[in-house]
């Protein structure tokens, strides 16, 4: 199972993904917050059979279900700044390369302030930190910001 994400300009992006048994499942996250799951058929990726609108409290509690540990988001009053985890897919141009040449805080504006790996954590990484496909990148700043770190990150 892979995640696809998809940019919605003025909208926020889409983050697609099949299950095992084929279910096509996404998520569309909102420049303000907002987040809907949306259920497809199998056989027209297109046709959307069921929409859910999630608040961010809902979005939460369900990720909580989901995963009992995650990574909460920064929740701010007035001040647009999120925590988003960043997968390292097989697509991105970084995989073996040091952190430091993404440049993503001059590019974006949006700080990796750690790097998850299957069994560890690596907090505050340096810039000549390895990436390696398969991690997860913890980045904080700004909606605009983080969703550009996703795309440098997907597509280079």
């Amino acid at each position: 199972m892979g995640t696809r994400r998809t940019s919605l300009p003025g909208v926020g992006a889409q983050y697609d993904f099949t299950t095992e048994t084929g279910q096509h499942i996404s998520v569309v996250v909102h420049h303000d917050g907002r987040r809907f799951i949306g259920f497809y058929e199998q056989d027209d990726p297109d046709s959307c059979q069921l929409s859910v609108p999630l608040s961010t409290d809902e979005a939460t509690a369900l990720a909580h279900l989901i995963d009992p540990a995650p990574i909460d988001a920064v929740r701010t009053k007035g001040i647009d700044l999120v925590t988003e985890h960043i997968p390292l897919g097989s697509r991105s141009p970084y995989g073996g390369r040091l952190l430091g040449e993404t440049r993503a805080r001059t590019r974006t504006g949006a700080s990796i302030v750690a790097v998850l790996r299957t069994h560890s954590a690596h907090p505050s990484p340096e810039p000549d930190f390895r990436l390696a496909i398969g991690d997860t990148l913890v980045a904080v700043g700004t909606r605009e910001g983080v969703d550009a770190l996703s795309e440098i990150i997907a597509e280079g």
